[in-house]
């Protein structure tokens, strides 16, 4: 899904700066792909990516924001675009498989929710809190667009319902990080049909 604000760039703000900070995050999501984000430190990617770790912290400060760039960049180009012909839990189903295409996305994403939680990761906590927010209300406008067409029962607010969807949805990509048979999307489809009018 792509409801996330755009990354700020305070960094590198030069047309220089600004093609060397995409470069080095083009390179970045190489390196997480193949390594994940748990098993790598910033020295690690400034090494991979060619640069000093001086040069890596000038363009992202820290980890935590280049993690949050690197999974901005993956939505950018991969994210799916909201439709209005998709219920949200079709949305998500959608995002959701197009997520498990990119290597290393779902774990990213997976270790960015576990980092909001902990009180002394602030890139973290505004990226996810700020991502939540944004998908509640763009999935809420799809589903009283719903409720307006019959598409989904009228009972139901429509906050709530995507608050449901998405729990449903991050969870069902956690557990198929544990087990990859796992059919998320007969899942997600079970959702909808309880959501029928």
């Amino acid at each position: 899904m792509t409801a996330e604000p755009a990354a700020p760039g305070s960094r590198g703000a030069s047309p220089k700066g600004i093609a060397r900070r995409r470069e080095i995050l083009d390179r970045a999501i190489e390196v997480f792909a193949r390594r994940g984000s748990d098993r790598t430190s910033l020295r690690a990617i400034a090494s991979e990516v060619g640069v000093t770790h001086a040069a890596l912290r000038h363009y992202f400060g820290s980890l935590e924001e280049l993690l949050v760039e690197v999974y901005r960049a993956s939505q950018r180009e991969h994210g799916v675009p909201m439709s209005k012909d998709m219920t949200p839990t079709e949305l998500m189903r959608v995002s959701a498989e197009r997520n498990r295409e990119i290597p290393g996305l779902v774990q990213l994403y997976s270790t960015l929710v576990a980092a909001a939680m902990e009180d002394d990761r602030p890139v973290a906590r505004d990226f996810v809190a700020s991502r939540f927010e944004g998908l509640r209300e763009a999935l809420a406008a799809q589903v009283s667009r719903d409720q307006a067409a019959g598409r989904l029962r009228e009972d139901v607010d429509p906050r709530e319902v995507a608050a449901l969807v998405i729990a449903a949805s991050d969870g069902l990509q956690s557990q198929w990080l544990l087990e990859p048979g796992l059919d998320h999307a007969r899942v997600l489809t079970l959702l909808d049909r309880l959501l029928a009018p």
